[in-house]
């Protein structure tokens, strides 16, 4: 079972730690919510959803995956409400 948390994507009981940053983004449409990893570890394959990471380790430039979600994604809902949950969360 997939959830967006707070603190991460909660797939199948193991929990990626995340964070979501919203904003427009200039190659991507406007409210689009950026779900960044907090480890260098893989994201999991979730069917809907884009990992990128443009690791080289032939330049030994190392990066941690993210995802974009645009308001047309059918997570996008889920996603919005673990960004508002992380910041009712910070905000205290």
């Amino acid at each position: 079972m997939l959830k967006f948390l707070w603190n991460g994507i909660k797939l199948d009981g193991k929990l990626y730690r995340a964070r979501y940053s919203p904003g427009d983004n200039y190659f991507r449409p406007a409210a689009t919510i950026t779900i960044y990893a907090k480890d260098y570890g893989r994201f999991p394959k979730i069917e809907g959803l884009n990992v990128i990471n443009d690791t080289d380790i032939i330049t030994d430039y190392f990066d941690k995956d993210r995802i974009y979600v645009t308001p047309e994604n059918p997570y996008y809902q889920q996603v919005k409400a673990a960004l508002d949950a992380e910041n009712r969360h910070y905000s205290r």
